[in-house]
C-alpha cells in the first residue's frame, strides 16, 4: 500500500452530492470518509458501531433523544453505538468521518438516503 498525504480540500472539491459519503482512507478496520451534509437528515442508530464526525468547515447540529448539540468547524463528536442520533447541516457543512467498514450511513433505518456502495476518493 502507497503511503501518501490525504488533502481535504482536494476531496471536498470532487464531488457535490449531500449525504453521500465517500471512501479517502482505511485504517484498523475503519473507513476514512468525507460528506457534504445540507439540511436534515434522518433520527437513526448503529446497533453496532460508534461514529466519529468531525466538521471541517460549517455547523452541524446533532439532535438526540433529549437534546441537541452543535458542532462548529474544528469540532468533533462521537456518537455511541445504539444511540438516536440526527445529523442537521446549517447551510452546508464538510464532514470528516471515522467509521467501521460495516457502517450503514443509515443505521437501523433503511430510505432514500440509504447508500450501500460508497466510493472511493
Amino acid at each position: 500500500m502507497e503511503i501518501k498525504t490525504v488533502n481535504l480540500e482536494d476531496k471536498f472539491n470532487a464531488f457535490n452530492d449531500y449525504w453521500n459519503p465517500k471512501i479517502v482512507a482505511e485504517l484498523n478496520g475503519q473507513f476514512v470518509k468525507v460528506a457534504k451534509f445540507k439540511d436534515e437528515f434522518i433520527m437513526h442508530q448503529h446497533e453496532h458501531e460508534d461514529e466519529m464526525f468531525l466538521v471541517i468547515e460549517g455547523k452541524l447540529l446533532m439532535e438526540l433523544d433529549h437534546k441537541t448539540l452543535e458542532i462548529n468547524s474544528g469540532e468533533f463528536i462521537v456518537i455511541p453505538r445504539k444511540t438516536n442520533h440526527r445529523p442537521k447541516a446549517i447551510g452546508e457543512a464538510k464532514v470528516l468521518l471515522f467509521e467501521p467498514k460495516t457502517t450503514l450511513n443509515t443505521g437501523n433505518t433503511e430510505n432514500k438516503f440509504t447508500i450501500k456502495k460508497l466510493d472511493t476518493i
